[in-house]
C-alpha cells in the first residue's frame, strides 16, 4: 500500500498514479523529486512526461467501435502540469513574502 503523506506518494496523488501496477516506477518518481525539489513541480515533469508517451504511443486511432486520441489525452495532462508549476510558483511567492523582515534602528543607550 502507498503511503501518501510522502513526496513519492504525494506526487502520485497530484499525478492520480494510483492503480497497481503504478504507471511510473518509485525510481522515477524519486528521479523528478531530485530534480525538482518541490513535489507539486515533480508532479508536473511527471505528467510531462507520460504526455509525450502517450502522445508517441497512441497517436488517434479509430476503429468500429473504439477511437483513442492520444494527442488530446497528451494536451490535457499537459494544462494539468501547467496548473500545477503555476501553484507551486504561488506558493515559492507566497513564502517569499512572508519571510520579509524590516531592519530597526537600536542602540542601547538611547538617541546619540
Amino acid at each position: 500500500m502507498m503511503d501518501y503523506s510522502t513526496p513519492t506518494g504525494q506526487v502520485r496523488l497530484l499525478i492520480a498514479d494510483l492503480r497497481d501496477p503504478p504507471i511510473l516506477s518509485d525510481d522515477m518518481i524519486r528521479g523528478f523529486l531530485d530534480m525538482q525539489l518541490s513535489v507539486k513541480r515533480a508532479a508536473a515533469d511527471a505528467l510531462d512526461a507520460i504526455a509525450s508517451s502517450e502522445a508517441l504511443l497512441s497517436k488517434v486511432m479509430r476503429t468500429q467501435d473504439r477511437q483513442t486520441n492520444g494527442a488530446a489525452v497528451a494536451d490535457a495532462l499537459r494544462k494539468h502540469a501547467a496548473s500545477l508549476r503555476a501553484q507551486a510558483a504561488a506558493e515559492d511567492e507566497s513564502a517569499a513574502e512572508d519571510s520579509h523582515f524590516g531592519i530597526v534602528e537600536f542602540s542601547p543607550y538611547g538617541r546619540l
